[in-house]
């Protein structure tokens, strides 16, 4: 029997071999009739491509059945996790640090409004990110 044609979508075997040992976490409750990479490759083809849940092709796992899964990802916080987890291998990889160190800004990378004015720059501990506002003292 010949293996069924992929889209261009799937997953490689390389890439499952990295998000498989993140994903065996969720193992409970009754056995699955689709696999994890099943679901992945169904909820990467709805990513790319746009369709409507209940337009993924018959070859896919049933919509009912990839959206409860990416709806358990979701509640469970799985993507946050996996984002992290990712991101943290990526900046190991060529030898950075796996937390992304503090940020600097010096006048030439902060703009301000034309009339000028100090800036404030805050950095919220929940996104890591930097938020950048002008204020103008009259």
């Amino acid at each position: 029997m010949s293996k069924p044609k992929s889209y261009p979508t799937d997953l490689s075997d390389k890439e499952w071999q990295v998000l498989e040992p993140l994903l065996s976490k969720l193992r409970r409750g009754r056995p699955r009739k689709y696999s994890q990479r099943q679901m992945l490759n169904a909820l990467l083809y709805l990513l790319r491509t746009g369709c409507a849940w209940r337009m993924l092709p018959h070859d896919l796992p049933p919509w009912q059945a990839v959206y409860a899964y990416f709806r358990k990802l979701e509640r469970e916080g799985v993507w946050i996790r996996l984002n992290d987890s990712l991101r943290e291998m990526e900046r190991v990889r060529p030898g950075r640090e796996a937390e992304p160190s503090p940020l600097a800004a010096d006048s030439h990378s902060v703009k301000t409004t034309e009339k000028g004015g100090c800036t404030v720059l805050t950095v919220t501990k929940k996104s890591k990110a930097a938020n950048v506002r002008s204020l103008s003292i009259a």
